[in-house]
């Protein structure tokens, strides 16, 4: 496929609706000081990023168009209109104003991705949750473990009694600071140690000597926000003169005590999702006064954590010190770098350093000439040769995420029996690729798969091989879609699970009596959307002696939760690495792995697997892309409307997600959306965590909330819930479609949709229907420039080095 016809692509991505906000109390929100310190423009390395690059920002766009959709005064704190905000209609803004789902809503959709949807009083039993319960579950076991660690400061980590280098350095600086024996300048001025290659492990003793591994606790189901604080809470905003509508998110996200925290500090208002720092500051210059100022400590730590957050919706777990105070110049911060030191001091954020010694090697003394104090002088070269030291910032549940993370990893490789022979197995493989993978998890406890949809065979066959020789295996995927495939690979439905199924115990083996999964060999399909905090999860749930391989293919999407566990895994060279042989069949294949090397090829398609449909503008997407699912793909393809699936680049614009849901609609399923704005037979997704979209189907509506069928399985919303976390789905993000597929795909490239694109994108879209897909193109050069000359967005991370230290350096023998 050449450069396709089209019109000449606008030059931004259709933004968010904005509406203005209630004035603020006093003199708005330019600030708490009596000047009135502006929230300026953020640093580009801290703004919200575009409609693709925003590792998360499906999850905040989805909840986003519920509110949008259903009431009077949109969410306008949602970060997207933050960005396209001027910074004097910013200044002169207040906080957020919108009813009490909607304010609900922005605070589900912050990166803070291992906190569950509360507020619902008739939450099952923990035995009765659903995957997607299960899988918040399973991300608030680790965010428990993660306080736990925090607060037993005198005792070791239950999870990183193992921690070395990097790592133990950094966890007793932490306690060193919180306890008060240093002071938070003592580390910053101070870089961490480059990590030196770590000696070879000893073979650990038997699984029966290592200490039991706890029981997973009982989930206890969501706890309502009490009426005495949320009464206290609201009366603490109507003080300040915010929206009292921020109630209930306050109280999500600070707990009981909201009311209190607000009141002595009031940028704590800064946790609720979707609040952005210029209404802060009017909320805190109402209850302050003039006792506050732009250098306030509790400001400044407050900015500090909100900025991180905000990366971590973009996927990194940590940012670079200099971003972080560039940005908060931007914010009217007069001394940027006490701000940081003083965040890091409050435990608001951890300082990591990259790059250079953190001290100087004993050695060094001793080599330079003696001066005429006594002393000696060093080595006039050694500053030219040392490498450049970067000082970064990263959230603790981040840091402690890919320190256990790394340390899981690094003891499956070390435990595992490498000695054992699966020669003969492999001798059955249906494949050379599926045979090379067999030989290679034989002797090694982690392998790293990637391939595309073809390759999906190569993990089947793995499984089958290795239940053939009496192991207990399986297979787990992201969605239901990607189970069932699995399931239909290896011909036996008992060998595949979803990954929310294997944790919560609904799905595979359950756990041994150490509270480890009772596997063998686990294969994770889909891997790069393996954020950092559900990977820790997952590693930390296997025994010692599992074997574990992440398969998936390296060209999609990532995660869109923080972090980069694939990609960091495999750059790390941290196991052995197979890469399958077996292409993608079809004209669909051959286009999509063109595009993985950056080339956008014209295909021979004899039977239309490919159509490139141009239009002239996003008006006329629209109308066609109507047309293709409800008439011309079923004509003649014989492929109903349910089973294709459009994908476009953003939720916003003339040709979004919202506008597209709403012509298919009216189309295919009109109504008068009696349930919350959804009739039965509505296309819908499902978002019960941000960045996970469960597509489903409305069933019915009751006193218990909104019946769904979600791939076969039976989910209830409750009505609280329905505004935040369900919208239309007959339309999608390449995001939400990850690691989905379908029959047909149809592909919207609007002429505005020209930012928004990149090779993963357009990789991870075109690649999600099996038998057709149409390419709806309106994008012109922007469309081939994108896939010659726009690779993935980079993330910032800790795993790659911290894997690259506590791995030893036979670890890693390549193959494939």
């Amino acid at each position: 496929m050449t450069a396709l016809p089209g019109e000449t692509p606008g030059t931004d991505d259709a933004p968010a609706e904005d509406v203005p906000a209630a004035p603020a109390p006093g003199d708005g929100a330019e600030g708490p000081s009596p000047d009135g310190p502006t929230a300026g423009p953020e640093a580009p390395e801290v703004t919200e990023a575009d409609a693709e690059g925003a590792a998360g920002a499906d999850a905040v766009d989805v909840v986003a168009e519920a509110a949008s959709a259903s009431s009077e005064e949109p969410p306008e704190a949602v970060e997207e209109s933050a960005k396209t905000e001027k910074p004097s209609e910013a200044a002169n803004s207040s906080v957020v104003s919108a009813d009490g789902s909607a304010a609900e809503e922005t605070a589900e959709a912050s990166a803070d991705g291992s906190e569950t949807a509360e507020g619902s009083a008739d939450a099952a039993p923990a035995a009765e949750l659903s995957e997607a319960q299960a899988e918040l579950a399973a991300q608030r076991e680790l965010r428990e473990r993660i306080e736990k660690r925090k607060a037993e400061k005198a005792a070791p980590i239950s999870a990183g009694g193992g921690l070395s280098g990097t790592a133990a350095d950094l966890l007793a600086a932490v306690r060193a600071v919180e306890s008060g024996e240093k002071a938070g300048t003592a580390f910053f001025a101070r870089t961490a140690p480059a990590p030196a290659p770590a000696p070879a492990s000893p073979r650990p003793a038997p699984a029966a000597a290592q200490p039991p591994r706890p029981a997973v606790p009982e989930v206890p189901a969501p706890q309502a926000a009490s009426p005495e604080a949320l009464e206290a809470v609201r009366a603490v905003l109507a003080q300040g003169g915010a929206p009292e509508a921020l109630a209930r998110p306050a109280v999500d996200a600070l707990g009981e005590q909201a009311a209190e925290l607000l009141r002595t500090d009031p940028w704590h208002l800064l946790a609720v999702s979707g609040v952005r720092p210029e209404q802060a500051d009017g909320f805190a210059r109402a209850l302050l006064g003039s006792e506050c100022g732009p250098d306030d400590g509790r400001r400044t730590a407050a900015l500090v954590g909100r900025l991180l957050e905000q990366a971590a919706l973009r996927g990194h777990t940590a940012l670079d010190a200099a971003a972080v105070r560039t940005a908060l110049a931007g914010h009217a911060v007069r001394d940027p770098d006490a701000a940081v030191l003083n965040a890091v001091e409050e435990g608001v954020a951890l300082l990591f350093g990259e790059g250079g010694d953190a001290e100087p090697d004993e050695t060094d003394a001793e080599d330079g000439e003696p001066d005429e104090d006594g002393g000696r002088e060093a080595d006039p070269t050694a500053d030219a040769d040392a490498a450049p030291v970067r000082m970064f910032l990263g959230l603790d549940r981040y840091a402690l995420a890919e320190e256990s993370l790394a340390d899981g990893l690094a003891r499956l490789v070390n435990t595992c029996e490498k000695t054992a022979d699966w020669t003969e197995a492999a001798a059955g493989a249906p494949s050379p690729s599926a045979a090379e993978l067999i030989r290679t998890v034989g002797s090694a406890g982690l392998v790293v798969h990637s391939g595309g949809e073809a390759a999906r065979a190569e993990p089947a066959a793995l499984i089958a091989a290795a239940r053939g020789l009496g192991l207990r295996a399986l297979g787990a995927a992201h969605s239901e879609d990607g189970r069932r495939r699995l399931a239909a690979a290896t011909g036996d439905p008992a060998t595949a699970v979803t990954l929310a199924g294997l944790l919560s115990g609904a799905q595979g083996p359950g756990r041994d009596e150490d509270g480890a999964l009772a596997l063998d060999l686990l294969v994770v399909l889909d891997a790069p959307q393996l954020d950092v905090e559900g990977a820790a999860v997952l590693v930390e749930a296997l025994a010692d002696g599992a074997r574990l391989v992440l398969s998936g293919d390296p060209g999609v999407l990532g995660s869109a939760g923080a972090g980069r566990v694939f990609a960091d895994v495999l750059t790390a060279r941290a196991c052995p690495q197979v890469v399958s042989r077996t292409p993608d069949p079809g004209p669909i294949g051959e286009l999509v792995s063109g595009i993985g090397i950056g080339e956008l090829n014209q295909v021979d398609a004899p039977g239309k697997e490919v159509v490139i449909v141009p239009v002239r503008d996003a008006g006329e997407a629209v109308h066609r892309t109507v047309q293709l699912v409800a008439d011309s793909v079923p004509r003649a393809f014989s492929i109903p409307a349910e089973e294709t699936q459009v994908i476009t680049v953003g939720h916003g614009g003339a040709a979004g997600t919202r506008a597209l849901n709403e012509a298919l609609k009216q189309r295919l399923n009109p109504g008068p959306g009696r349930f919350g704005g959804f009739d039965p037979g509505d296309r819908v997704v499902h978002v019960p965590a941000p960045g996970r979209a469960v597509p489903g189907v409305v069933r019915s509506a009751d006193g218990e909330g909104l019946h769904l069928d979600c791939g076969g399985v039976p989910v209830v919303v409750p009505q609280e819930r329905v505004e935040s976390s369900v919208r239309h789905g007959w339309a999608l993000s390449a995001h939400q479609a990850a690691g989905m597929r379908w029959p047909a795909a149809v592909v919207v490239l609007p002429g505005d949709a020209a930012q928004g694109l990149s090779r993963p994108w357009v990789y991870t879209a075109f690649g999600r229907g099996e038998r057709h897909l149409s390419v709806v193109h309106g994008a012109d050069r922007a469309l081939p420039h994108a896939v010659a000359e726009v690779p993935a967005q980079e993330r910032t991370t800790r795993l790659r080095p911290l894997l690259e230290a506590l791995l030893t350096p036979d670890a890693a023998s390549s193959t494939g």
